[in-house]
């Protein structure tokens, strides 16, 4: 190319943060458009782990390790199964030096990645509304404040609902027929130390096998984020005549709902602070692929929204930003095509993304299976899944040095 193209990022969560972030690096300008009013002005969720083979990948490409790890939580990375008695079933106690998939607040990452951005790079406040091809890939962008920007590449990183993905494809979300109930409990090991002693450093996962669950995480601060988590339909507040805004009818229908199960893990879906926020599972098609549209692809979840189990979402996201990044620097660089550096792009984050997702959208349904024949007959292996990041990173980085990539 013998001009930089003008690059709009829509969405300012991880993807797109990370990729405004390694064009910077390579003296790229982009501009990354968010309808939020701050990188602080909602609650971002809990905790999350960054992959060796992936997550920190990106991050390398980004100079952000350091930073990242006097953020992370190695011991975050403990991860224990038991049933509805409370009866451990299997754990895992990461070595002390393991940083195959350290935690970090969801919270955290976002505020990291947008404070080593230059000034003004993300304009905060602009809710897309509509875009415009104009024609030979440039694109209109307009925002509900009346503002517009044309680009030769729009960059949708704007998740599950996004804007950008109609451009590319038809394929929408569908629900996974699990809604969840996120809870926080604050002070834990003080206010909560039935709760502290049963999540400890890192996850507790527990589900009875007839569809329901809970999954606590340990976040920073002090605070851990559970998730009360069953099958139902979308109207199921509405079914079981519950306001979900009312603390104590939510309480009192998941008492209910959880009978079965056991004393010592009734703390965990009942003692919560605050209130429960609804929440639901949904997922693109997977594997999802789209032929090429020229100045229009897709990062993260736009691309490949699927279920939340194996953490591979946002690691995937990560990696996707820093490797768009690189492939608009070479066709800079090189004065080539930037159509042919999206297509390469594509052609690998497909394949990759595609897999991860299909097998994440499988494991949510044998963890909330309600049949014994469709239930997973034993827990991952953590340590399995450990050596696996790092000898996936191994050989990223060996094809790298190879020019392979």
């Amino acid at each position: 190319m013998t001009t930089t193209p003008r690059i709009a990022i829509v969405g300012g969560g991880p993807a797109g943060l990370m990729c405004a972030r390694v064009l910077q690096r390579h003296g790229i300008e982009a501009a990354v458009y968010d309808a939020d009013t701050a990188v602080d002005s909602r609650d971002p969720g809990g905790t999350l782990d960054l992959h060796a083979d992936s997550g920190q990948i990106a991050l390398e490409d980004a100079g952000l390790m350091d930073a990242f790890l006097a953020l992370a939580r190695l011991e975050g990375q403990a991860k224990t199964r038991r049933d509805q008695h409370g009866t451990v079933l299997a754990a895992f106690t990461p070595a002390g030096d393991d940083q195959a998939a350290p935690e970090i607040d969801r919270g955290q990452l976002r505020t990291m990645l947008y404070e080593h951005l230059e000034p003004g790079t993300v304009r905060w406040g602009h809710k897309l509304v509509h875009v415009a091809p104009l024609g030979g890939g440039a694109h209109r962008l307009e925002f509900a404040d009346g503002h517009q920007r044309e680009a030769d590449l729009v960059i949708g990183a704007d998740g599950a609902w996004s804007r950008i993905r109609p451009l590319l494809t038809d394929a929408a979300p569908r629900y996974l027929g699990v809604q969840f109930l996120d809870a926080r409990f604050d002070a834990v090991d003080t206010r909560h130390p039935e709760v502290a002693a049963i999540v400890g450093d890192g996850h507790m996962f527990s589900t009875d096998g007839a569809g329901r669950a809970v999954i606590v995480q340990r976040n920073s601060n002090g605070v851990v984020r559970g998730y009360v988590a069953f099958r139902a339909a979308l109207d199921w507040a509405v079914t079981a005549g519950v306001d979900v805004a009312d603390h104590e009818a939510v309480r009192a229908h998941l008492v209910r709902e959880f009978s079965g199960w056991a004393e010592v893990m009734r703390p965990l879906i009942t003692d919560n602070d605050g209130d429960y926020v609804a929440r639901s599972f949904w997922a693109l098609p997977a594997p999802l692929t789209w032929d090429r549209v020229p100045g229009v692809t897709l990062l993260g979840d736009a691309a490949h929204l699927m279920a939340p189990f194996g953490g591979h979402g946002t690691n995937l996201a990560l990696l996707d930003g820093a490797e768009l990044a690189h492939a608009i620097k070479h066709a800079v660089k090189k004065e080539s095509s930037l159509e042919d550096a999206v297509a390469r792009y594509e052609a690998e984050m497909f394949p990759r993304s595609g897999e991860l997702a299909a097998g994440s959208n499988t494991a949510l349904a044998r963890f909330f299976a309600t049949t014994s024949a469709d239930a997973p007959h034993l827990p991952p292996d953590h340590q399995q899944e450990h050596d696996n990041y790092r000898a996936r990173a191994a050989e990223y980085r060996r094809r790298r040095a190879a020019g392979d990539r």
